[in-house]
């Protein structure tokens, strides 16, 4: 049987190491009996990646290392931009480009770490995280959610992406982060590209 294999397309170096353990993460909860094969995240700073040809050229890069039923996921921060317009945009632009492909693109909304705050109970006194955290009423609305992390840290110490991304990613709980409407879009978005024959 051939697993699913997919190519993450990413901006942050925190994320090279974040997003595949995500991707297993909810592959595992979603399709516990089939193994999936995420590829080491294509990194692309995001002032690049969303001016023609270099989200083109990635998506491109990204079908060829996947192989014939390799599927691409794009994760990246909506930062200012409305995550639903932008990503539709770049989700029209990526298909184009490989019309062969299933594609999907998730914008988190304010950035990655908004959903480490949906789910702030359960990283409470993990990796320098205050035992006492509990999450903001509407996680995603936070600007500045790794400043609102690091506001909860011990004095001196300071939230870093290539070293607590992935360490918080391994435990957050995803079903807590789902009330953040950008992660269920992921994890919705990752179950399709998951099913066998995913549609472009």
């Amino acid at each position: 049987m051939t697993l699913p294999r997919i190519a993450p397309i990413v901006e942050g170096h925190g994320e090279v190491e974040a997003v595949p353990i995500l991707l297993r993460r909810i592959a595992e909860a979603v399709r516990p009996a089939v193994p999936v094969d995420v590829l080491s995240p294509i990194r692309i700073d995001r002032s690049k990646i969303v001016k023609p040809p270099e989200l083109e050229r990635a998506v491109d890069f990204a079908a060829r290392r996947a192989g014939a039923d390799g599927r691409i996921l794009i994760l990246l921060d909506a930062d200012d931009d409305c995550p639903a317009h932008f990503a539709t945009e770049l989700l029209q632009r990526a298909r184009a480009a490989r019309t062969d492909r299933a594609v999907r693109v998730v914008l988190a909304k304010t950035e990655y770490e908004a959903w480490f705050l949906a789910a702030a109970g359960s990283i409470a006194g993990q990796h320098d995280i205050a035992a006492d955290v509990v999450a903001p009423p509407d996680p995603e609305a936070v600007r500045g959610a790794k400043e609102w992390l690091a506001r909860r840290m011990p004095p001196g110490r300071k939230y870093r992406p290539t070293l607590h991304q992935a360490a918080l990613t391994k435990r957050f709980d995803m079903e807590a982060a789902r009330s953040a409407s950008s992660f269920d879009k992921l994890w919705r978005d990752v179950t399709a590209l998951l099913l066998p024959g995913a549609p472009a």
